[in-house]
């Protein structure tokens, strides 16, 4: 039997789906029975008929197997059913589902027409108006049964009608009520859905889907861990999944920050359906989920054996950095290191230098470095032949490295063979390259101890990620506190799919604090992509804060403004902020809520109207578009945290 702390997956070391209930939505079942089913929203009004048919066969026609659209009031959800004739009419019958935010009556409408519909735990029959109230556990139950009363005639109605429910709770909409007794935390999102689902069960209505989304990748899969666990402990049905990163942004952000908290799960058989939510036309989110999707396949039969692990020593629920020791600027307190492998092309001139974040500047004679620059460089047999800049250092394979002729500058990279047999090392540096699959207790306990070592960590399995999580197991096991370096390479792929599987199998291990160090490489990459990359996944996982953060939703029929317009122009005057994070939300349904941890806020109020906030908190209110960009970095000043761009960041944008 494993550590209790780990029964959130069938396995932490085989790949093998968890078996849930199957859900029929339509004509589509839903479950572990069948493959995992994609699903996207449409950004149109709903009552523009005409175009949210053309975007939902838009959506189909690139892979969405499940449609959502938004139902805000009752003439929203009325029109679902025009919708959904016309979509007939021109022969699509994917399902249908209604997502709804504060109107019971348009949800029961819509549950009468559509296959499924949504609600919000946190604000279907509750509220939020940031305020901390005090309950007894009197006064608790007294708003349980409000809920329920509130909650049952829409579980009857999909039960009488044979509609599917999701219970989608999201991070940054729980409810002051939630608040108050659990805090913002992966519990508090369990709990907001669980009090649905036991008015769900004693109706005895089984048709349901449960999300757990967050903007933030590790409150995401903890929560999702957590709520797996609870239903099996609590001895409720094993209801299907459904992933999603909530407005995880757009481009490469976007695409890192949703493969991180889908990919994480999906690596431990954990979610059903998936939707990708970017800011950017729906039909571009399918392509990007199935991608994640399809590495799962056939993933048992193509993974090699891994060693099992008997006792977890890793709380899934929360976040703990491994211990390790300092080696250099490894490990201990360091945030991770990046290395740019340059190993097949080399270093001609300083300008291969800049697609790693570092600049020489010939009017002044120095060189630059922007938020993306590189710690180290993996030159392998071809030595740089001029002097880098401080603070980049260079790796060569050891056998060069024992003949140069800066050997204290200069740090060498041995396979574990040349380890083994190394009559000479570094004093300080040395990185050791080892596949995860090469478990030794005996060569474990000869690294134990060591204080010049950095042990640099692949995986040849096709469950790559499972592959390096057992060896941190094993380093846990047996004291070896050493830095670890992830290195993950791959093949001939798209440059989309390679974020992708990044995002994944390194970010996976980083959410759970393994990881001191990253290094990314995949045939024909550019640089370029792989060092922003890098710094992307460490990003997305909290670990290491390099650029600035927008966290901005994906977009739908309630958006009162062009989200990706309004995000690239934001981006553009403000993507120099390190560490600030910016949420940009088209309505006050994704507003300050969804923001979750952002530190300022712009939202859509109503027609060219936008209300600015600092964290959660409203500061002004209808200030028109026109000026509003101009008002949020007034507000930003005001805090004394803005900074005018450096030369080398004007250098990156010239």
């Amino acid at each position: 039997m494993s550590n209790q702390k780990s029964d959130y997956c069938n396995s932490l070391t085989s790949y093998s789906r968890r078996a849930t209930n199957q859900v029929k939505i339509g004509e589509l079942m839903l479950g572990s029975d069948f493959p995992i089913r994609v699903q996207s929203m449409t950004t149109i009004d709903t009552m523009d008929t005409e175009g949210s048919i053309e975007q939902s066969i838009r959506m189909i026609e690139t892979g969405c197997e499940i449609v959502r659209i938004t139902a805000p009031s009752v003439k929203e959800a009325q029109n679902l059913e025009n919708i959904k004739k016309g979509l007939r009419a021109r022969g699509f019958d994917q399902p249908l589902v209604a997502d709804i935010h504060f109107t019971p009556n348009a949800a029961e409408l819509a549950a009468r027409i559509v296959e499924k519909v949504r609600v919000n735990p946190g604000n279907y029959a509750d509220k939020k108006r940031f305020q901390h109230i005090e309950y007894t556990d009197a006064t608790y139950q007294d708003e349980l049964a409000r809920i329920r009363e509130r909650f049952t005639p829409l579980v009857k109605i999909c039960k009488e009608n044979g509609t599917a429910m999701r219970i989608g709770t999201n991070h940054g909409s729980l409810s002051d009520r939630i608040l108050s007794r659990y805090g913002d935390t992966p519990l508090g999102m369990v709990e907001s859905a669980l009090e649905f689902l036991r008015i769900c069960e004693d109706e005895g209505f089984y048709d349901i889907v449960i999300s757990m989304k967050s903007s933030n990748p590790q409150v995401m899969v903890q929560a999702y861990r957590m709520l797996a666990t609870r239903l099996e402990e609590e001895g409720l049905k094993p209801y299907p999944l459904h992933l999603g990163v909530t407005e995880a942004g757009e481009g490469e952000d976007g695409r890192i920050k949703s493969a991180m908290g889908i990919g994480t799960l999906l690596e431990d058989g954990l979610g059903d359906t998936v939707r990708v939510s970017l800011t950017e036309d729906p039909e571009f989110e399918s392509p990007v989920a199935q991608s994640l999707i399809d590495r799962y396949s056939n993933r048992a039969a193509k993974a090699t054996s891994i060693l099992p692990i008997e006792n977890y020593p890793i709380d899934p629920f929360s976040y703990s950095k491994r211990k390790s020791i300092e080696v250099e600027n490894f490990g201990g307190s360091n945030v991770p290191r990046v290395i740019a492998d340059f190993s097949k092309t080399g270093v001609s001139t300083v300008e291969d230098l800049k697609t790693i974040g570092h600049y020489y500047l010939p009017a002044i004679d120095k060189w630059g470095m922007n938020d993306l620059g590189a710690d180290y460089i993996f030159t392998g047999d071809k030595p740089v032949d001029f002097m880098l800049p401080n603070g980049l250092k260079e790796v060569l394979n050891y056998n060069h490295w024992l003949t140069a002729d800066d050997q204290n500058n200069k740090i060498p990279c041995l396979s574990i063979e040349e380890y083994i047999k190394a009559e000479k090392l570094h004093p300080k540096l040395n990185l050791v390259r080892i596949n995860a699959a090469f478990i030794n207790v005996e060569l474990l306990e000869a690294l134990k101890g060591k204080e010049n070592i950095v042990l640099q960590l692949s995986s040849f399995n096709a469950h790559a990620m499972a592959d390096m999580r057992r060896f941190f197991v094993a380093l846990i096991e047996h004291n070896v506190e050493l830095p670890v370096i992830l290195e993950a390479k791959y093949g001939e792929i798209s440059e989309s799919n390679f974020q992708l599987y990044a995002a994944t199998d390194c970010g996976g291990l980083l959410l759970d604090g393994l990881g001191d160090g990253i290094t990314l490489d995949f045939e024909g990459g550019k640089p370029a992509v792989i060092n922003s990359t890098a710094f992307g996944v460490l990003q997305a996982a909290r670990t290491r804060i390099t650029k600035t953060e927008y966290i901005s939703c994906p977009s739908c029929g309630r958006t009162l403004f062009d989200l990706q317009e309004t995000t690239a122009m934001i981006r553009k005057r403000t993507d120099h902020l390190k560490g600030v994070k910016i949420g940009i939300m088209g309505c006050i349904v994704n507003g300050p809520g969804e923001m979750a941890d952002a530190d300022y806020g712009y939202v859509g109020i109503g027609k060219d109207k936008i209300s600015l906030y600092r964290g959660q908190n409203v500061v002004k209110r209808s200030v028109h578009s026109d000026n509003a960009v101009d008002e949020l970095i007034e507000l930003i000043k005001e805090d004394g945290i803005w900074t005018e761009p450096s030369q080398v960041e004007e250098t990156l944008t010239a």
